[in-house]
């Protein structure tokens, strides 16, 4: 019968390579943080409780995870990876039966697929500890696996490590899994005699295995997996791997990239089958993409739900809107948070819409912007028409009813409704409300005067 096992990520330093003030496991990768990447895996593998060390900028890091179950266990000041876990010793204990995977929260391409193993075998074997290393064509940073003898092993750090021990290729990975009432029982033993003055949590593999507990190596052969990330060009290096890996399972899943390399998408957009996606298209945070869509080049998508059959055409940036079936948008359209645009309408060149319900197979073409509306099925919007929906202490509502037809270089002055079949001429400022079936012409009489000009010249 398997154990139950509980989940320790680290995540008490500052990070101080990233040269930034926010905490390093903040910075964000395809729109997640580094540190929820990782505690994302391990949820995964469904542990009976996460807990994380947590210690500078304390309360961003809890902020981030509030709702989530998480246990929060503070180390008031960072001495080592080993002074981390002997903070969360108090807490664990209460669970002496049980397994903890430990984990540095600076590991987000770390999958459940490679932790799983892990679990597996030192679980299977009745291991008191089991620890991941990998062998790397370079482990530079990474503590070195030495070999004793047949049951002892020792991790060296690199800063402590000699020349030869530093030639060695089997590095660390620095994830772990141990039985917690021995884990509690060794803590204690480990000593800060080394460069840095830190009690190493490495240095437990050691003690365990000379004090003839049963110590396991998981070898694993996902070593780009097991890379921290310590700078912002590693972050760079990273976010690569990330995006290659997820446009990879998109395509698998009956998705066209043209050109993955110029392509973003976030870690929780999900992407119809047949959809086609042309190159420099970027996809945020949690959108979806129905199926047999068409993304061309520039398109922007952020937090927004598209239907099936819809085309983005060049240069359009949608913002938390939705868009229904066999709807086409753009060139060069800016859809701003809550537009809704229902099936088979098209909003076109150089047009904004902001917080408006835009109907069954209307169109607005080119030039105008539309906020703050509802507008009705089958409405035509001519050219360079404009709702004025601020009258400079609040933002009006404009009701436009079906099939009405709004002439070119209109302007819509809210609070208005225009009843249902009604026609706007070219040019009309509407400033009251227009019933159903009515042409409504709002237009300063024009004048000409005759020799104006030559008469102006004279003076």
């Amino acid at each position: 019968m398997k154990r139950q096992f509980h989940a320790l990520v680290l995540a008490a330093g500052k990070g101080t390579r990233f040269k930034s003030e926010k905490i390093k496991l903040l910075h964000t990768l395809m729109g997640k943080s580094m540190l929820k990447m990782g505690v994302d895996s391990i949820s995964q593998l469904k542990p009976k409780m996460t807990h994380i060390i947590v210690g500078y900028q304390k309360e961003a890091l809890m902020e981030e995870f509030s709702g989530d179950g998480i246990s929060f266990i503070t180390q008031k000041s960072q001495l080592g990876t080993a002074h981390a876990v002997m903070a969360a010793s108090k807490t664990l204990s209460k669970y002496n039966e049980d397994d903890v995977l430990i984990m540095n929260g600076d590991l987000p391409l770390i999958r459940p697929h490679t932790l799983r193993p892990l679990l597996k075998q030192h679980q299977k074997q009745g291991n008191a500890l089991t620890f991941m290393s990998a062998e790397m064509d370079d482990p530079t940073g990474f503590g070195r696996v030495i070999y004793l003898d047949k049951n002892r092993i020792r991790i060296i750090e690199e800063r402590d490590a000699t020349t030869e021990q530093r030639k060695l290729k089997e590095g660390n990975a620095g994830i772990y899994v141990f039985k917690i009432k021995d884990m509690i029982a060794a803590l204690p033993k480990i000593l800060n005699k080394n460069k840095k003055g830190e009690y190493y949590l490495t240095d437990i593999i050691e003690i365990l295995s000379s004090s003839g507990k049963k110590v396991g190596v998981h070898k694993t052969t996902h070593v780009r997996e097991i890379v921290g990330v310590n700078d912002r060009f590693e972050l760079a290096k990273a976010v690569k791997i990330l995006r290659m890996r997820k446009i990879e399972s998109m395509a698998l899943k009956g998705v066209t990239f043209y050109d993955p390399a110029s392509t973003w998408i976030d870690f929780d957009v999900n992407i119809g089958r047949d959809t086609v996606i042309y190159p420099f298209v970027v996809l945020e945070g949690n959108s979806v993409i129905g199926k047999e869509c068409t993304l061309y080049p520039g398109a922007h998508i952020i937090n927004s739900r598209l239907g099936q059959g819809v085309k983005i055409l060049s240069s359009t940036m949608i913002e938390e809107s939705r868009i229904a079936d066999k709807a086409q948008i753009g060139p060069f359209t800016h859809l701003r948070p809550n537009s809704i645009i229902k099936s088979g309408a098209k909003v076109g060149n150089f047009v904004e819409m902001k917080n408006t319900v835009f109907g069954n197979r209307s169109k607005a073409g080119h030039l105008s912007y539309v906020g703050d509306s509802l507008v009705g099925k089958d409405v035509n919007i001519g050219a360079g028409t404009i709702t004025c929906n601020y009258d400079g202490v609040k933002k009006n509502k404009t009701i436009i009813d079906d099939r009405v037809f709004v002439g070119s270089g209109t302007q819509l002055v809210a609070p208005l409704k225009v009843r249902k079949g009604a026609y706007i001429a070219a040019g009309s400022t509407i400033t009251k409300d227009v019933s159903a079936e009515a042409l409504v012409v709002a237009r300063v009489k024009q004048r000409e005067i005759k020799d104006w000009v030559s008469k102006k010249k004279k003076k």
